[in-house]
């Protein structure tokens, strides 16, 4: 079952206890982000502790409601300019809205994830598979059917072996 619109925005307002989710691309390319990509890549900054929109007013929602977000994005260094940007603008914000985001560095170690690709992950029984090109152009969102033990085997490695965002980025000047 692919997802998308209302059916895809119901799994954020539905889930029960978590929603998490395992990222392994160096860039996202979303067209609703270029003109923004753009502006970072020329200089502009915003002050993470002001933004308020949908998803940041969602993420702190969720933590009055005993509801946890989170996410580890498996990554390289150097740092892609997408990566960069989706640091500054997107995860500080997020983060400071309750999203528990870590980091898996692999850049001088064997990745434990290797071929696992990106999905999300509700209430640790429904895994949707995030499909996309290779340049990181979104293909689509699939309902996963068959049994989830290996997705929460891949949770719990993701975050055993990352540390939190915040740790992460001190001292990365972003």
């Amino acid at each position: 079952m692919l997802l998308a619109g209302e059916e895809w925005a119901a799994r954020f307002e539905g889930f029960q206890r978590e929603a998490w989710r395992l990222e392994t691309l160096p860039q996202y390319l979303m067209p609703q982000e270029a003109e923004e990509f753009e502006a970072f890549r020329d200089g502009a900054r915003i002050d993470p502790a002001s933004v308020s929109n949908e998803y940041t007013d969602r993420l702190r929602r969720q933590v009055t409601q005993g509801r946890s977000q989170g996410r580890v994005h498996v990554l390289t260094r150097p740092l892609s300019d997408y990566l960069r940007f989706e640091f500054h603008h997107y995860y500080k914000a997020h983060s400071l809205a309750g999203e528990r985001i870590r980091i898996l560095d692999v850049t001088d170690r064997p990745n434990p994830l290797e071929g696992v690709q990106d999905f999300w992950m509700f209430d640790r029984f429904e895994v949707v598979l995030m499909n996309y090109h290779s340049d990181g152009r979104q293909i689509g969102r699939e309902v996963f059917h068959g049994d989830v033990a290996p997705f929460l085997d891949y949770q719990r490695i993701a975050v055993d072996e990352s540390v939190s965002f915040e740790e992460y980025v001190k001292g990365l000047g972003l």
